[in-house]
């Protein structure tokens, strides 16, 4: 029984460690993402004159409710006709194809330069479609939409002066248009909002490597063509290109500001099969990309972080063996354990849950919130001076001003649709 209790106990402190890990590099993240958030690449000015070419490719399968809404989405892009070229990848086996081909039929009447590619075999599926297009493709850039998304008419104008020479890919955010659908999609939203404006501006305001989406983003052709072009031996073919460009010597930006609504999964069918894809995927880039990766001649702190990112997943076995785990270790420890042991677990909430939760509270603005409510004691506390000058109650328009008063001091004025604060502060304190 004492080895079996010893067993127990080193298994479960071993995944409670590899926990704790993950939830420090949360952590590590969400402080990166606090201090140095990711800002566009500087644009750069275009010649209306000559512009680039762009190809758009849209990666259809089975999508019949949406596929109208996004080739009239793509047809309002706002980029000259004769820069503009689109390509339909459908390897749909249903009636959509027929919606397309009268759609482009179409769209080619008013003069749209728009391919329909059509295959039956689905080699490759996604991969294997965008690597069969590539050599078709004539632009310089190409974007890339899934059959749920709805770029806006500007998305165009305001991604592509973002490309400096060495930049092969440039990355949207994702909108959501049904947040408020289903408790699933909010679910979803959260999770996704998380890793866009925490892990992916982290990653990108640290000149650290991240991934392109797979969707809302646009690629350097060249790029796509050095790192070899679209793989199929991986589930998540966006992720493995990502990192074999980076590893070609291609750097990547994030636009955190133009954002591409689309719809989230609401059913738990559709959300379980883009988790097991997202998952497999990912550790089988890993397999594939990080011995590369730790041979390439790159900082150390770039390859520990694709290290953390691409084995992300690794926790979720290491939970379900902890949640299996814990009554034995409990029982286990009570009976063995040095009384010291306690001290553990402190350490490895913070570490393995509250770096979590914080995580997903940065972006929606509330751990702001929280901070903002623990100002005024931890001002109070320390003895910082930050006087209101006078409060005036009544009902105008809010919003917000500031005035340089007499003594060169910024007085800062906020209204909202009850009161008007001044306030004057002679020493700023940061919180």
């Amino acid at each position: 029984m004492f080895w079996l209790d010893v067993g127990v106990l080193v298994v479960c402190t071993v995944a409670v460690g590899v926990l704790a890990l993950f939830g420090a590099h949360r952590l590590l993240l969400l402080l990166r993402a606090g201090g140095s958030r990711a800002t566009a690449p500087p644009r750069q000015p275009l010649d209306p004159k000559r512009l680039p070419r762009v190809t758009v490719q849209l990666p259809i399968f089975n999508e019949r409710c949406v596929v109208e809404r996004l080739l009239n989405a793509v047809e309002a892009l706002d980029w000259p006709g004769d820069r503009l070229q689109v390509q339909v990848l459908d390897d749909s086996t249903d009636d959509t194809s027929l919606l397309v081909q009268g759609a482009v039929e179409r769209a080619q009447g008013r003069g749209l330069d728009i391919q329909w590619i059509h295959r039956t075999d689905r080699a490759g599926y996604k991969a294997g479609a965008l690597q069969a297009a590539l050599p078709e493709a004539q632009g310089e850039f190409l974007a890339l939409f899934d059959a749920d998304f709805i770029p806006r008419p500007d998305f165009l104008r305001r991604v592509i002066p973002h490309f400096t020479p060495e930049i092969g890919m440039l990355q949207a955010r994702w909108g959501h248009l049904n947040r408020e659908g289903s408790v699933l999609a909010r679910l979803q939203a959260i999770l996704l909002d998380a890793h866009f404006v925490v892990e992916q501006s982290a990653r990108a305001g640290s000149g650290l490597w991240f991934n392109f989406n797979g969707t809302a983003g646009v690629w350097r052709r060249k790029a796509v063509v050095d790192a070899g072009g679209w793989s199929a031996d991986t589930l998540t073919e966006d992720l493995d290109l990502s990192y074999r460009a980076q590893l070609a010597g291609w750097r990547f930006g994030f636009l955190p500001e133009v954002v591409v609504p689309a719809e989230l999964p609401e059913d738990m069918t559709s959300f379980k099969m883009q988790q097991f894809r997202w998952a497999k995927g990912g550790i089988q880039t890993a397999c594939k990309i990080l011995p590369r990766v730790f041979r390439a001649r790159v900082p150390r702190r770039v390859k520990w972080e694709a290290t953390a990112h691409l084995c992300s997943n690794l926790a979720y076995p290491f939970l379900v063996c902890v949640a299996v785990l814990l009554p034995l270790s409990i029982s286990a420890r009570a009976r063995i354990a040095p009384a010291w042991m306690a001290w553990i677990d402190p350490v490895v909430f913070v570490f393995a849950t509250l770096s979590v939760v914080l995580f997903f509270l940065d972006w929606t603005g509330l751990l702001d919130a929280l901070k903002t409510a623990l100002r005024p004691f931890v001002i109070g506390w320390l003895g910082l001076p930050s006087e209101i000058v006078a409060t005036l109650r009544e009902t105008i328009q809010g919003g917000w001003d500031a005035d340089i008063d007499a003594d060169g001091q910024p007085d800062l004025v906020i209204w909202n649709q009850r009161e008007l604060v001044v306030l004057r502060g002679h020493h700023r304190a940061g919180f």
